[in-house]
């Protein structure tokens, strides 16, 4: 007579659900075409013997700005989610408000500053 030994079975995990593993893809997908954008630039800069150079092109001034609307733009909506999920419905409307007005500088910097390519 044998006795076998007990088997512990691990628990079963949780899939991940689809919308992280949807904005865990586009966040890096993101990451993969801005670094494409930075490493094209890096090896054509002074290539061109003519023409105009990046920085009689590119002013880093208005990027700078820009990206940091963009970034601060993620600050706020946790800011907005965090007084959602406390009930202050008033303090959401407030930190959306500076949400959308991050973005619409950060979209209209962003156009202007292509304007000029």
């Amino acid at each position: 007579m044998s006795i076998a030994a007990p088997t512990t079975a691990s628990p079963p995990h949780a899939p991940l659900s689809r919308g992280k593993v949807g904005m865990a893809l586009l966040i890096f997908m993101e990451s993969v075409f801005f670094s494409g954008f930075i490493v094209t630039y890096l090896f054509y800069i002074g290539r061109s013997s003519f023409g105009p150079q990046p920085s009689q092109v590119l002013e880093l001034g208005p990027v700078i700005v820009n990206s940091i609307c963009l970034w601060s733009s993620s600050i706020t909506v946790w800011f907005a989610v965090k007084s959602l999920r406390r009930g202050s419905l008033m303090g959401f409307r407030i930190w959306m408000t500076i949400t959308v007005l991050l973005g619409l500088e950060f979209i209209v910097g962003t156009g202007l500053e292509w304007k000029g390519l």
